[in-house]
């Protein structure tokens, strides 16, 4: 079985930097180009998707990506997202999470994908965060490598173009540049 990463400082540090979001900033540009509000919504559904995925329960319906809709941000979104970030990083420490297929907004995939999916989302879409908000960023090095491991051999399989509903084309960094630099180059986001 390949190593589980813990999603749980990466779910705690997502709930700390909402905290610090000001209403008057959720119309703030974002680096994955949307406004912070309407990555707010995508993280309320994503937090959902991927707890799901990892259970392996899924509400009736089609299965389809998190919207990322500002007018559907929940207006209890501050006590309601951080509560779903803790139900998320507590379903992906079942190891029965990485085990057989799962499904996360559409696409079915490993669970062991879904979860390393779960991670990358919650590191990169918190620097996001942290940088439309003005609020600083430290990620552990664990994580930045887990989620390397994933999104390395991806960007390479598609030759830098990006992938739809992943990440966008990635973006030039120095090959000595810090490992949390190179993940978001490869993310399609400027560090700088």
């Amino acid at each position: 079985m390949t190593a589980m990463p813990d999603l749980a400082p990466a779910a705690r540090r997502m709930a700390d930097l909402l905290a610090g979001v000001r209403d008057a900033q959720l119309d703030a540009p974002t680096p994955c180009d949307m406004p912070l509000g309407a990555l707010l919504d995508h993280l309320n559904g994503l937090t959902l998707a991927f707890t799901w995925a990892a259970e392996k329960e899924f509400p009736d319906g089609p299965s389809r990506p998190p919207s990322a809709d500002a007018t559907r941000l929940p207006s209890d979104w501050r006590t309601r997202i951080p509560a779903q970030l803790d139900a998320l990083a507590a379903a992906w420490r079942s190891p029965d999470a990485w085990q057989g297929m799962t499904r996360a907004g559409g696409v079915d995939l490993p669970g062991e994908a879904a979860g390393h999916v779960a991670m990358n989302e919650l590191v990169v879409h918190g620097w996001d965060i942290a940088r439309a908000s003005g609020q600083p960023y430290e990620v552990g090095e664990d994580e930045v490598a887990a989620c390397l491991a994933f999104v390395a051999p991806t960007v390479e399989q598609s030759g830098g173009a990006g992938i739809e509903g992943l990440f966008g084309p990635a973006v030039d960094v120095p090959c000595d540049a810090p490992p949390l630099d190179r993940l978001l180059g490869m993310t399609g986001r400027n560090p700088a």
